[in-house]
Protein backbone atom coordinates (compact mmCIF):
# COMPACT_ATOMS: atom_id res chain seq x y z
CA UNK A 1 0.00 0.00 0.00
CA UNK A 2 2.82 2.43 0.82
CA UNK A 3 4.48 1.79 -2.57
CA UNK A 4 1.17 2.45 -4.33
CA UNK A 5 0.54 5.67 -2.40
CA UNK A 6 4.05 6.97 -3.09
CA UNK A 7 3.57 6.19 -6.81
CA UNK A 8 0.20 8.01 -6.79
CA UNK A 9 1.77 10.99 -5.03
CA UNK A 10 4.63 11.23 -7.56
CA UNK A 11 2.32 10.75 -10.56
CA UNK A 12 -0.32 13.27 -9.50
CA UNK A 13 2.35 15.85 -8.65
CA UNK A 14 3.99 15.25 -12.05
CA UNK A 15 0.67 16.04 -13.80
CA UNK A 16 0.41 19.43 -12.07
CA UNK A 17 4.02 20.22 -12.99
CA UNK A 18 3.48 19.15 -16.61
CA UNK A 19 0.37 21.31 -17.02
CA UNK A 20 2.25 24.28 -15.58
CA UNK A 21 5.19 23.71 -17.97
CA UNK A 22 3.22 23.11 -21.22
CA UNK A 23 2.59 26.84 -21.97
CA UNK A 24 6.33 27.50 -21.55
CA UNK A 25 7.35 24.91 -24.19
CA UNK A 26 8.46 26.74 -27.34
CA UNK A 27 9.93 23.65 -29.02
CA UNK A 28 7.86 20.75 -30.32
CA UNK A 29 10.41 18.14 -29.15
CA UNK A 30 10.34 19.51 -25.60
CA UNK A 31 6.53 19.55 -25.72
CA UNK A 32 6.49 15.92 -26.88
CA UNK A 33 8.74 14.86 -23.98
CA UNK A 34 6.57 16.75 -21.46
CA UNK A 35 3.39 15.16 -22.85
CA UNK A 36 5.03 11.71 -22.68
CA UNK A 37 5.74 12.26 -18.98
CA UNK A 38 2.08 13.22 -18.48
CA UNK A 39 0.99 10.03 -20.26
CA UNK A 40 3.21 7.87 -18.04
CA UNK A 41 1.88 9.56 -14.91
CA UNK A 42 -1.75 9.10 -15.96
CA UNK A 43 -1.10 5.45 -16.82
CA UNK A 44 0.35 4.86 -13.33
CA UNK A 45 -2.64 6.51 -11.66
CA UNK A 46 -5.10 4.52 -13.78
CA UNK A 47 -3.47 1.16 -13.05
CA UNK A 48 -2.68 1.62 -9.35
CA UNK A 49 -6.03 3.12 -8.36
CA UNK A 50 -7.98 0.29 -10.04
CA UNK A 51 -5.64 -2.39 -8.66
CA UNK A 52 -5.75 -1.16 -5.05
CA UNK A 53 -9.55 -0.83 -5.03
CA UNK A 54 -9.81 -4.43 -6.22
CA UNK A 55 -7.33 -5.68 -3.61
CA UNK A 56 -8.84 -3.76 -0.68
CA UNK A 57 -12.58 -4.13 -1.32
CA UNK A 58 -12.61 -7.43 -3.26
CA UNK A 59 -16.28 -8.56 -3.56
CA UNK A 60 -17.45 -4.98 -2.93
CA UNK A 61 -14.99 -3.48 -5.42
CA UNK A 62 -17.55 -3.20 -8.26
CA UNK A 63 -19.31 -0.28 -6.52
CA UNK A 64 -16.03 1.55 -5.82
CA UNK A 65 -14.79 0.95 -9.39
CA UNK A 66 -18.01 2.44 -10.79
CA UNK A 67 -17.54 5.49 -8.53
CA UNK A 68 -13.89 5.83 -9.61
CA UNK A 69 -14.78 5.77 -13.31
CA UNK A 70 -17.67 8.17 -12.79
CA UNK A 71 -15.10 10.77 -11.73
CA UNK A 72 -12.96 9.88 -14.75
CA UNK A 73 -15.91 10.70 -17.03
CA UNK A 74 -16.81 13.78 -14.99
CA UNK A 75 -13.28 15.13 -15.41
CA UNK A 76 -13.35 14.45 -19.16
CA UNK A 77 -16.63 16.38 -19.35
CA UNK A 78 -15.52 19.25 -17.10
CA UNK A 79 -12.02 20.02 -18.39
CA UNK A 80 -13.12 21.22 -21.89
CA UNK A 81 -15.61 23.57 -20.21
CA UNK A 82 -12.74 25.07 -18.17
CA UNK A 83 -10.59 25.50 -21.29
CA UNK A 84 -13.35 26.85 -23.57
CA UNK A 85 -13.35 30.50 -22.36
CA UNK A 86 -9.64 30.78 -23.16
CA UNK A 87 -9.85 29.44 -26.73
CA UNK A 88 -9.84 32.04 -29.49
CA UNK A 89 -12.05 32.09 -32.61
CA UNK A 90 -9.64 34.47 -34.28
CA UNK A 91 -6.03 34.18 -35.37
CA UNK A 92 -3.56 34.38 -32.45
CA UNK A 93 -0.84 36.21 -34.43
CA UNK A 94 -1.33 39.96 -34.75
CA UNK A 95 -0.18 41.57 -37.98
CA UNK A 96 -1.47 44.05 -40.57
CA UNK A 97 -3.62 41.38 -42.18
CA UNK A 98 -5.16 40.07 -38.95
CA UNK A 99 -8.64 41.36 -39.76
CA UNK A 100 -8.73 39.57 -43.12
CA UNK A 101 -7.25 36.34 -41.76
CA UNK A 102 -9.73 36.19 -38.87
CA UNK A 103 -12.65 36.25 -41.30
CA UNK A 104 -11.02 33.42 -43.28
CA UNK A 105 -10.85 31.00 -40.36
CA UNK A 106 -14.44 29.63 -40.60
CA UNK A 107 -13.94 28.96 -44.33
CA UNK A 108 -10.66 27.17 -43.65
CA UNK A 109 -12.26 24.99 -40.95
CA UNK A 110 -15.03 24.03 -43.41
CA UNK A 111 -12.45 23.10 -46.05
CA UNK A 112 -10.42 20.87 -43.70
CA UNK A 113 -12.55 17.72 -43.99
CA UNK A 114 -11.08 14.26 -43.16
CA UNK A 115 -10.78 13.36 -46.84
CA UNK A 116 -10.59 15.41 -50.06
CA UNK A 117 -9.11 18.52 -48.40
CA UNK A 118 -10.04 21.68 -50.24
CA UNK A 119 -7.73 24.11 -51.95
CA UNK A 120 -6.44 26.40 -49.18
CA UNK A 121 -3.87 28.32 -51.22
CA UNK A 122 -6.15 31.36 -51.67
CA UNK A 123 -6.55 31.81 -47.89
CA UNK A 124 -3.98 34.08 -46.31
CA UNK A 125 -2.91 33.66 -42.68
CA UNK A 126 -0.05 35.61 -41.10
CA UNK A 127 2.83 33.48 -39.80
CA UNK A 128 4.87 36.32 -38.27
CA UNK A 129 3.93 38.92 -35.72
CA UNK A 130 3.10 39.23 -32.04
CA UNK A 131 1.47 36.12 -30.60
CA UNK A 132 -1.56 36.93 -28.44
CA UNK A 133 -3.26 33.98 -26.73
CA UNK A 134 -4.90 33.27 -23.38
CA UNK A 135 -4.87 29.47 -23.69
CA UNK A 136 -1.95 29.31 -21.19
CA UNK A 137 -4.37 30.26 -18.42
CA UNK A 138 -6.40 27.08 -19.07
CA UNK A 139 -3.32 24.90 -18.46
CA UNK A 140 -2.36 26.80 -15.31
CA UNK A 141 -5.92 26.57 -13.94
CA UNK A 142 -5.91 22.79 -14.52
CA UNK A 143 -2.52 22.53 -12.78
CA UNK A 144 -3.93 24.36 -9.73
CA UNK A 145 -7.12 22.28 -9.70
CA UNK A 146 -5.03 19.10 -9.68
CA UNK A 147 -2.62 20.28 -6.95
CA UNK A 148 -4.84 19.27 -3.97
CA UNK A 149 -4.64 15.64 -5.13
CA UNK A 150 -0.91 15.04 -4.39
CA UNK A 151 -1.32 17.08 -1.18
CA UNK A 152 -4.16 14.78 -0.06
CA UNK A 153 -2.17 11.63 -0.93
CA UNK A 154 0.86 12.94 0.99
CA UNK A 155 -1.38 13.74 3.97
CA UNK A 156 -2.66 10.16 3.91
CA UNK A 157 0.93 8.85 3.79
CA UNK A 158 1.82 11.07 6.76
CA UNK A 159 -1.21 10.06 8.84
CA UNK A 160 -0.53 6.38 8.11
CA UNK A 161 3.10 6.84 9.27
CA UNK A 162 4.47 5.80 5.89
CA UNK A 163 6.82 8.79 5.42
CA UNK A 164 10.23 7.69 6.80
CA UNK A 165 11.57 11.18 7.60
CA UNK A 166 8.35 12.45 9.22
CA UNK A 167 6.90 10.78 12.30
CA UNK A 168 3.21 11.37 13.00
CA UNK A 169 2.27 11.48 16.68
CA UNK A 170 -1.44 11.05 15.96
CA UNK A 171 -3.23 7.75 15.43
CA UNK A 172 -3.47 6.41 11.86
CA UNK A 173 -6.61 7.31 9.90
CA UNK A 174 -7.22 3.63 9.18
CA UNK A 175 -6.93 2.14 12.66
CA UNK A 176 -9.74 -0.24 11.73
CA UNK A 177 -7.99 -0.50 8.40
CA UNK A 178 -10.03 -1.66 5.40
CA UNK A 179 -6.86 -3.37 4.23
CA UNK A 180 -6.63 -5.33 7.46
CA UNK A 181 -10.36 -6.09 7.54
CA UNK A 182 -10.75 -7.17 3.93
CA UNK A 183 -7.45 -8.45 2.62
CA UNK A 184 -5.59 -10.17 5.44
CA UNK A 185 -8.48 -12.34 6.72
CA UNK A 186 -9.25 -13.27 3.11
CA UNK A 187 -5.74 -14.61 2.70
CA UNK A 188 -5.96 -16.60 5.93
CA UNK A 189 -9.34 -18.05 4.98
CA UNK A 190 -8.26 -19.06 1.50
CA UNK A 191 -5.05 -20.85 2.43
CA UNK A 192 -6.59 -23.78 4.34
CA UNK A 193 -9.32 -24.35 1.74
CA UNK A 194 -7.25 -24.15 -1.41
CA UNK A 195 -4.13 -25.88 -0.21
CA UNK A 196 -1.97 -23.36 -2.02
CA UNK A 197 -2.29 -19.91 -3.52
CA UNK A 198 -3.81 -19.70 -6.99
CA UNK A 199 -1.66 -18.51 -9.88
CA UNK A 200 -0.73 -14.87 -9.61
CA UNK A 201 -1.20 -14.68 -5.87
CA UNK A 202 1.97 -12.82 -5.05
CA UNK A 203 0.72 -11.32 -1.83
CA UNK A 204 0.12 -7.65 -1.00
CA UNK A 205 3.58 -6.62 0.10
CA UNK A 206 5.14 -6.06 -3.32
CA UNK A 207 3.68 -3.74 -5.94
CA UNK A 208 5.37 -5.75 -8.72
CA UNK A 209 4.52 -9.22 -7.38
CA UNK A 210 2.24 -9.91 -10.34
CA UNK A 211 5.21 -9.66 -12.73
CA UNK A 212 7.18 -12.50 -11.09
CA UNK A 213 7.36 -15.55 -13.36
CA UNK A 214 7.25 -18.00 -10.42
CA UNK A 215 3.61 -17.06 -9.85
CA UNK A 216 2.67 -18.41 -13.29
CA UNK A 217 4.25 -21.86 -12.92
CA UNK A 218 1.66 -24.60 -13.11
CA UNK A 219 -1.10 -22.20 -14.17
CA UNK A 220 -3.76 -23.67 -16.44
CA UNK A 221 -4.34 -22.27 -19.94
CA UNK A 222 -7.69 -20.85 -18.78
CA UNK A 223 -5.85 -18.58 -16.32
CA UNK A 224 -4.10 -16.83 -19.22
CA UNK A 225 -7.20 -17.07 -21.47
CA UNK A 226 -9.30 -15.10 -18.94
CA UNK A 227 -6.67 -12.32 -18.89
CA UNK A 228 -6.37 -12.19 -22.70
CA UNK A 229 -10.10 -12.31 -23.54
CA UNK A 230 -10.90 -9.72 -20.85
CA UNK A 231 -8.21 -7.41 -22.26
CA UNK A 232 -9.52 -7.92 -25.81
CA UNK A 233 -13.08 -6.93 -24.78
CA UNK A 234 -11.72 -3.71 -23.27
CA UNK A 235 -9.42 -3.23 -26.29
CA UNK A 236 -12.55 -3.02 -28.43
CA UNK A 237 -14.89 -1.09 -26.10
CA UNK A 238 -12.35 1.52 -24.98
CA UNK A 239 -11.21 1.76 -28.59
CA UNK A 240 -14.81 2.57 -29.56
CA UNK A 241 -14.90 5.31 -26.91
CA UNK A 242 -11.74 6.86 -28.37
CA UNK A 243 -12.67 6.62 -32.03
CA UNK A 244 -16.31 7.67 -31.58
CA UNK A 245 -15.51 10.76 -29.49
CA UNK A 246 -12.67 11.60 -31.89
CA UNK A 247 -14.52 11.27 -35.22
CA UNK A 248 -18.24 11.80 -34.57
CA UNK A 249 -17.88 15.52 -35.35
CA UNK A 250 -16.16 14.80 -38.67
CA UNK A 251 -18.82 12.23 -39.54
CA UNK A 252 -21.71 14.59 -38.73
CA UNK A 253 -20.51 17.56 -40.84
CA UNK A 254 -19.97 15.33 -43.89
CA UNK A 255 -22.63 14.21 -46.36
CA UNK A 256 -25.28 12.83 -46.20
CA UNK A 257 -26.02 14.45 -42.80
CA UNK A 258 -24.20 17.79 -43.36
CA UNK A 259 -24.90 18.98 -39.82
CA UNK A 260 -24.05 22.63 -39.05
CA UNK A 261 -20.58 22.87 -37.48
CA UNK A 262 -21.79 24.44 -34.23
CA UNK A 263 -24.51 21.78 -33.77
CA UNK A 264 -22.07 18.96 -34.62
CA UNK A 265 -19.76 20.29 -31.91
CA UNK A 266 -22.32 19.26 -29.28
CA UNK A 267 -22.06 15.56 -30.21
CA UNK A 268 -18.75 14.78 -28.40
CA UNK A 269 -20.03 16.66 -25.33
CA UNK A 270 -23.31 14.71 -25.47
CA UNK A 271 -21.36 11.45 -25.75
CA UNK A 272 -19.14 12.20 -22.72
CA UNK A 273 -22.09 13.60 -20.79
CA UNK A 274 -24.01 10.32 -21.10
CA UNK A 275 -20.89 8.30 -20.28
CA UNK A 276 -20.68 10.29 -17.04
CA UNK A 277 -24.43 9.89 -16.38
CA UNK A 278 -24.22 6.16 -17.08
CA UNK A 279 -21.37 5.73 -14.60
CA UNK A 280 -23.33 7.62 -11.96
CA UNK A 281 -26.35 5.35 -12.52
CA UNK A 282 -24.09 2.27 -12.43
CA UNK A 283 -22.98 2.94 -8.83
CA UNK A 284 -26.32 1.85 -7.25
CA UNK A 285 -27.05 -0.64 -10.08
CA UNK A 286 -23.75 -2.50 -9.48
CA UNK A 287 -24.90 -3.14 -5.88
CA UNK A 288 -27.86 -5.18 -7.19
CA UNK A 289 -26.57 -6.60 -10.48
CA UNK A 290 -23.64 -8.92 -11.14
CA UNK A 291 -20.71 -7.48 -13.15
CA UNK A 292 -21.04 -10.27 -15.75
CA UNK A 293 -24.66 -9.28 -16.43
CA UNK A 294 -23.74 -5.59 -16.70
CA UNK A 295 -20.98 -6.33 -19.23
CA UNK A 296 -23.38 -8.48 -21.28
CA UNK A 297 -25.96 -5.67 -21.40
CA UNK A 298 -23.23 -3.20 -22.34
CA UNK A 299 -21.72 -5.12 -25.27
CA UNK A 300 -25.15 -6.11 -26.67
CA UNK A 301 -26.33 -2.50 -26.32
CA UNK A 302 -23.28 -1.19 -28.18
CA UNK A 303 -23.84 -3.69 -31.01
CA UNK A 304 -27.57 -2.88 -31.34
CA UNK A 305 -26.92 0.89 -31.22
CA UNK A 306 -24.39 0.75 -34.06
CA UNK A 307 -26.79 -1.42 -36.08
CA UNK A 308 -29.57 1.17 -35.65
CA UNK A 309 -27.15 4.01 -36.48
CA UNK A 310 -26.36 2.24 -39.76
CA UNK A 311 -30.04 1.68 -40.55
CA UNK A 312 -31.00 5.31 -39.77
CA UNK A 313 -27.77 6.81 -41.11
CA UNK A 314 -29.69 9.64 -42.85
CA UNK A 315 -31.42 10.83 -39.64
CA UNK A 316 -29.77 13.67 -37.71
CA UNK A 317 -32.19 13.18 -34.80
CA UNK A 318 -31.27 9.51 -34.43
CA UNK A 319 -27.57 10.40 -34.61
CA UNK A 320 -28.03 12.39 -31.38
CA UNK A 321 -30.20 9.63 -29.84
CA UNK A 322 -27.67 6.96 -30.85
CA UNK A 323 -24.75 8.99 -29.49
CA UNK A 324 -26.47 9.29 -26.11
CA UNK A 325 -27.39 5.57 -26.12
CA UNK A 326 -23.84 4.55 -27.02
CA UNK A 327 -22.44 6.68 -24.19
CA UNK A 328 -24.78 4.98 -21.70
CA UNK A 329 -23.87 1.45 -22.80
CA UNK A 330 -20.12 2.10 -22.92
CA UNK A 331 -20.07 3.94 -19.58
CA UNK A 332 -19.78 1.03 -17.15
CA UNK A 333 -18.03 -1.52 -19.40
CA UNK A 334 -14.51 -0.97 -18.03
CA UNK A 335 -15.26 -1.10 -14.26
CA UNK A 336 -17.74 -3.96 -14.69
CA UNK A 337 -15.27 -6.01 -16.75
CA UNK A 338 -12.55 -5.31 -14.19
CA UNK A 339 -14.77 -6.48 -11.31
CA UNK A 340 -15.93 -9.55 -13.25
CA UNK A 341 -12.42 -10.67 -14.28
CA UNK A 342 -10.98 -10.14 -10.80
CA UNK A 343 -13.92 -12.09 -9.36
CA UNK A 344 -12.94 -15.06 -11.54
CA UNK A 345 -9.28 -14.75 -10.45
CA UNK A 346 -10.03 -14.34 -6.70
CA UNK A 347 -9.30 -10.60 -6.40
CA UNK A 348 -5.51 -10.63 -6.56
CA UNK A 349 -5.23 -7.43 -8.61
CA UNK A 350 -2.91 -8.97 -11.20
CA UNK A 351 -5.51 -8.88 -14.00
CA UNK A 352 -5.93 -5.12 -13.55
CA UNK A 353 -2.61 -4.28 -15.19
CA UNK A 354 -3.40 -6.47 -18.21
CA UNK A 355 -6.89 -5.01 -18.62
CA UNK A 356 -5.78 -1.38 -18.23
CA UNK A 357 -2.99 -1.94 -20.77
CA UNK A 358 -5.36 -3.61 -23.24
CA UNK A 359 -7.85 -0.76 -22.93
CA UNK A 360 -5.13 1.88 -23.41
CA UNK A 361 -3.71 0.16 -26.51
CA UNK A 362 -7.22 -0.14 -27.98
CA UNK A 363 -7.94 3.54 -27.46
CA UNK A 364 -4.69 4.41 -29.25
CA UNK A 365 -4.74 1.87 -32.10
CA UNK A 366 -8.42 2.01 -33.12
CA UNK A 367 -8.38 5.81 -33.45
CA UNK A 368 -5.41 5.56 -35.82
CA UNK A 369 -7.05 2.72 -37.77
CA UNK A 370 -10.45 4.39 -38.12
CA UNK A 371 -8.85 7.72 -39.09
CA UNK A 372 -6.94 6.10 -41.96
CA UNK A 373 -10.05 4.16 -43.12
CA UNK A 374 -12.22 7.31 -43.12
CA UNK A 375 -9.51 9.09 -45.11
CA UNK A 376 -9.58 6.35 -47.79
CA UNK A 377 -13.21 5.15 -47.77
CA UNK A 378 -15.27 8.12 -46.66
CA UNK A 379 -17.32 8.99 -43.60
CA UNK A 380 -19.82 6.10 -43.84
CA UNK A 381 -17.02 3.65 -42.93
CA UNK A 382 -16.98 5.30 -39.47
CA UNK A 383 -20.21 3.50 -38.49
CA UNK A 384 -19.20 0.28 -40.26
CA UNK A 385 -15.97 0.17 -38.21
CA UNK A 386 -17.94 0.75 -35.00
CA UNK A 387 -20.28 -2.11 -35.90
CA UNK A 388 -17.32 -4.45 -36.53
CA UNK A 389 -15.61 -3.47 -33.26
CA UNK A 390 -18.87 -3.96 -31.34
CA UNK A 391 -19.29 -7.42 -32.89
CA UNK A 392 -15.73 -8.37 -31.96
CA UNK A 393 -16.28 -7.14 -28.37
CA UNK A 394 -19.38 -9.36 -28.10
CA UNK A 395 -17.48 -12.34 -29.57
CA UNK A 396 -14.57 -11.95 -27.16
CA UNK A 397 -17.04 -11.68 -24.27
CA UNK A 398 -18.58 -15.02 -25.26
CA UNK A 399 -15.09 -16.53 -25.21
CA UNK A 400 -14.57 -15.06 -21.73
CA UNK A 401 -17.80 -16.71 -20.51
CA UNK A 402 -16.58 -20.03 -21.95
CA UNK A 403 -13.19 -19.78 -20.23
CA UNK A 404 -14.92 -18.75 -16.98
CA UNK A 405 -16.86 -22.04 -17.06
CA UNK A 406 -13.61 -23.93 -17.71
CA UNK A 407 -11.63 -22.10 -15.02
CA UNK A 408 -10.87 -24.42 -12.03
CA UNK A 409 -12.73 -23.55 -8.84
CA UNK A 410 -10.84 -23.73 -5.49
CA UNK A 411 -11.89 -26.84 -3.60
CA UNK A 412 -11.17 -28.04 -0.05
CA UNK A 413 -7.81 -29.77 0.33
CA UNK A 414 -7.01 -29.62 -3.40
CA UNK A 415 -4.90 -27.42 -5.57
CA UNK A 416 -6.78 -24.53 -7.20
Amino acid sequence: LSQSLFALFASSLAISLVFAIIPLCHNVVVLAVVMAVAGLAMGCIDTISNMQLVKIYQKDSAIFLQALHFFVGFGALLSPLIADPFLSDTNCILSNSTANSSSNLPHIRKSLVPHHPGNLSHYDLPMKGMVVTRVSYAFWIMALINLPVPIAVFFLLYKERMVPCLASSSHPLLSADELAMETRPAEKDELPTTGQKPPGAGGHDDLFSCCQSKNFRGASYTYFAVHITGALVLFMTDGIVGEYSGFIYSYAVEEPLSVVHKVAGYLPSLFWGFITLGRLISIPVSYRMKPATMVFINVVGVLVTFLLLLIFSYSVVFLFVGTASLGLFLSSTFPSMLAYTEDILQYRGCATTVLVTGAGIGEMVLQLLVGSIIHDRGSYSFLVCGMIFGGLAFTFYLFLLFFHRMYPKPTSGKKA
